[in-house]
């Protein structure tokens, strides 16, 4: 942008998805951010009539603040591109790549990049008995921050009884021991590596309950691996075609050195709450939250 205090920007927040208080959240801390960095702030609480609202404000760049389904699997993206209005983070394609965790693994796999074996089933087979040795673990395929996560141990006898509100059709993967390594990339920059330390499994409550997980950055690992997250994070990032930020999550078993190093998922719109892992690791590299998210605005684009 040409001119930072005369620019309009919308903060789109909020939505319908299962991370409404996440992106509630990311979004307040975000607007607050930009304000202080000189941008004419407005805040959007997205529902539908946000194209109306869009139309009305005209903003010169929309920074999406929204997690999950319809903000970050390239709805809103879409519409955004229809509309000719400038925004942040990844395009229509890659966001809807990211988000679908079974095709985003096969861009990875043709990419050379470590993942554990994986398959979609309907939720009610899963209920029903094992569809895959134990351990696993069942996840939505089109969901993020850990919603709806059902960990099942070796040595189970019964499989997972599923919540009514889990999708048709679900991800069952082999879980991935070890521990929570994750890295952000900005750009064409890897930024650092955080093992991210809890008392049990890194579930929603462990990522957004003040207290709920520890995050160490940089992470106390073998200049190897800290080598390799950064690599795989940002080819990851390219295989999908992100733009802006993504955050990329491992799981890394560190008795067996590299070969114990798997890739789980991309975020194309990491959190930005007061917890969250992007923006330390933006201010382990020197960079403020407000810088970050100044980069981020200023990043803006359509055809992304």
């Amino acid at each position: 942008m040409s001119s930072r205090t005369a620019s309009n920007v919308a903060v789109l927040m909020g939505g319908p998805s299962r991370e409404r208080a996440v992106s509630l959240s990311s979004g307040r801390e975000c607007a607050a951010a930009l304000r202080s960095e000189g941008y004419h702030v407005t805040e959007i609480d997205a529902g539908p009539d946000l194209p109306a609202r869009l139309v009305d404000l005209n903003p010169d760049v929309v920074f999406n603040a929204l997690h999950g389904r319809w903000g970050e699997d390239g709805c809103v993206q879409g519409l955004l591109e229809w509309m000719g209005v400038p925004y942040t983070h990844s395009g229509v394609l890659a966001s809807s790549l990211a988000m679908d965790k079974e095709r985003s693994k096969e861009a990875f796999r043709r990419a050379g990049l470590p993942v554990v074996p994986s398959l979609l089933a309907f939720s009610r087979h899963v209920s029903a008995s094992h569809v895959m040795d134990p351990p696993y673990v069942v996840k939505p395929y089109n969901e993020g921050s850990s919603v709806g996560i059902y960990l099942v141990r070796d040595g189970a006898n019964a499989p997972p009884i599923l919540a009514d509100d889990m999708p048709e059709t679900v991800m069952v993967e082999r879980f991935a021991p070890g521990r929570e390594l994750t890295t952000t990339v900005m750009g064409d920059r890897a930024l650092a590596v955080t093992d991210i330390i809890t008392d049990g499994w890194y579930d929603y409550d462990a990522k957004y309950t003040q207290g709920g997980s520890r995050h160490v950055v940089p992470a106390q690992v073998p200049a190897q691996i800290h080598t390799a997250c950064l690599d795989y994070a940002q080819r990851a990032h390219d295989a999908l075609g992100c733009r802006g930020v993504s955050r990329t999550d491992f799981r890394w078993d560190e008795s067996r050195g590299l070969d114990g190093l798997v890739l789980l998922e991309v975020n194309t719109q990491p959190g930005m709450t007061p917890t969250s892992l992007t923006p330390e690791q933006a201010a382990h590299c020197g960079i403020d939250f407000g810088a970050l998210c100044r980069w981020m605005v200023e990043d803006a684009s359509c055809d992304r």
